[in-house]
Parts: structure tokens; C-alpha cells; sequence
């Protein structure tokens, strides 16, 4: 089936989470249940698992396993809530997987895709907030730009802001391609084996869906929810999110910092986390089954 999801870094990431039989455990993006399912096969009687998912898609599939697995329940929301679902210092490991699912790229109407035609939508939950369609039709110019640049690192957006701007005053934009056709249209430089689109529609997706807000909440308080020796896994498929989980794992790695050249013992830093291995990427062998794992990006850290 075109929209099969894919679980990407399966394997890697419950091996990551070193689970434990009895441990408490949360999937942070439930998606089509991949993850959930092998750390379900990896928990005895006692264990449990949370998952958590704005798509209300994935929570109708939630809610079968839910039924068929009571050490399984669902939370329908974001993982940034994670605070006001779990107990401070209860849960044995955290996993993010990052990004959108194959069902919501395959699925026109959700408008994520610039390659099939669909209402331009691309909110993970359709029943909040605002639609792309209604953000692109009365957005000033200037933030188009700052959007475009600052969460699609899009080189040309100043260029392709104003091409929106010129179309959208005669006639408003309802559809993705329409979106596409413009961008692409505007855009002076296409790169081989990418559509020109690519990284006007990663921008908008992650503005109207407030990812690099709802990561940010999601780590600090993971940090607060792990137990000792819990694991944080994190999935992400595009560099501004690999940046920040980095980021993140590093400085809880550091410790506190303190001016250079200050007798400080080892003790004092008051390090929360250590980092567990390298960054892991998929295989040849996955790539070569699923292309879009290709720029996945998984890395691993224990709370001290």
C-alpha cells in the first residue's frame, strides 16, 4: 500500500531504550504503532506503555491496541503536554520520532505533499488551529520570509514570499499543488532530485505545527519525568531538530557552567545526562527499503 508506514531506526530505537520488563515507557509520537509494538514485545506483565499523538488517525489505531493490550493506553495531544501526563521521575525511557508519518506525506488530503493535489492543510491534529491555506492567504510578507528562512532554511525566501504575495492577491490559495506550482515557479535554482518546493512546505509545516516549540517543552521535561538510568531516544529527520536535540544532550552532558579558569571539582557541575553511543543513522539496507529514513538522525541519552 502507498501510505504503509515504515517504522524508521526500529530496531535501534528499543535497543536504545535498554528496556526493562517491568519498566514504564513513553512514545512520544505514536504514528501507526511501529515503535509501540516492539516495546510492547520487549515489557513483561508489569510493564507499561504510554503513547501520545496529535493525529487523530493514529489515535484511532491507537485505541485498537489499546483495547487488545491493557499495558498500552493513548494520550490525543502533543508530546510538549508530557508534564501534565506523567509523574516527575517515574518513566524508564522517552522515545520522539520526529517529523511526519508516510500516511500523512501519502494522504492528499492532509496537505503535506507538494506532489499530489489535496486541500493545503498540513496540521498534524486537522481539528486545531490554523490551516497553512489560511496562514499563507493572510500572513504579512516579512514573516512569510522570516518563516521560510528560519525553519526551511530556504535560501531564496524573500524571492518566493513575494511571488506568493503577487498570486494570493487575485486569487487565493486553497490547494498544494497551486502552492507548489508558484514556488517552484519563483525559485531560481533547482536542485537535482528535489523539488523546488521542498523547503517552503517543511517551513510552513513546522510554523503551523509549532514542532521546534513542542521539541523544546518536550526535552526539558523529559529531563524531569526520566528516572535515574532512563533513556531519552530521539528520531529526527532534518537538521534544525538534530541541532537542538544535540544541543540539548550536550549541555545536560556539561553540566553547569562556570567562568574559565575556576577550581571546579567534578561533583560540582551538576551533569543530569550522559550521551549513550554516537548519532545513529539507517543502514544502506534500510535506505534502500524505505528512502525516507535516509536522513534520519537518532540519538541516545541516560539521566544520571
Amino acid at each position: 500500500m502507498a501510505n504503509e508506514h515504515i517504522t524508521v531506526l526500529l530496531h535501534e530505537a528499543i535497543e536504545g531504550l535498554a528496556i526493562r520488563r517491568d519498566g514504564f515507557y513513553v512514545d512520544g509520537t505514536f504514528g501507526r504503532g511501529g515503535h509501540s509494538r516492539l516495546i510492547l514485545e520487549n515489557l513483561g506483565a508489569d510493564g507499561r506503555l504510554l503513547g501520545i499523538d496529535k493525529d487523530p488517525r493514529a489515535i484511532e489505531a491507537a485505541n485498537s491496541l489499546a483495547v487488545m493490550d491493557g499495558r498500552f493506553s493513548i494520550a490525543h495531544g502533543s508530546f510538549a503536554e508530557l508534564d501534565s501526563l506523567v509523574a516527575a521521575g517515574t518513566v524508564d525511557g522517552i522515545l520522539l520520532d520526529l517529523g511526519v508519518s508516510s500516511p500523512q506525506l501519502d494522504e492528499a488530503e492532509r496537505g503535506f505533499s507538494f506532489q499530489k493535489d489535496g486541500p493545503l492543510d498540513m496540521r498534524m491534529n486537522p481539528l486545531v488551529g490554523e490551516s497553512a491555506a489560511q496562514w499563507v492567504n493572510r500572513e504579512k510578507e516579512a514573516e512569510l520570509v522570516r518563516v521560510f528562512k528560519t525553519f526551511g532554511e530556504e535560501r531564496y525566501s524573500k524571492r518566493i514570499a513575494a511571488a506568493i504575495v503577487k498570486v494570493r492577491n487575485k486569487t487565493p490559495f486553497e490547494s498544494t499543488l497551486q502552492l507548489a506550482k508558484v514556488v517552484a515557479e519563483a525559485h531560481p535554482a533547482w536542485e537535482k532530485g528535489r523539488h523546488p518546493a521542498t523547503k517552503v512546505f517543511q517551513a510552513i509545516r513546522i510554523y503551523i505545527n509549532n514542532e521546534l516549540g513542542d521539541l523544546e517543552s518536550a526535552l526539558e521535561s523529559a529531563l524531569n519525568l526520566l528516572r535515574p538510568g532512563g533513556r531519552l531516544v530521539v528520531i529526527s529527520f532534518h537538521s534544525l531538530e538534530d541541532r537542538m536535540v544535540k544541543q540539548f544532550m550536550r549541555k545536560q552532558q556539561k553540566g553547569d557552567e562556570f567562568p574559565a579558569g575556576l577550581p571546579i571539582p567534578e561533583s560540582a557541575l551538576n551533569k543530569k545526562m550522559r550521551n549513550i553511543g554516537k548519532a545513529v543513522m539507517a543502514s544502506d539496507a534500510e535506505v534502500a527499503a524505505n528512502v525516507r529514513s535516509r536522513s534520519a538522525v537518532m540519538r541516545i541519552a541516560e539521566k544520571l
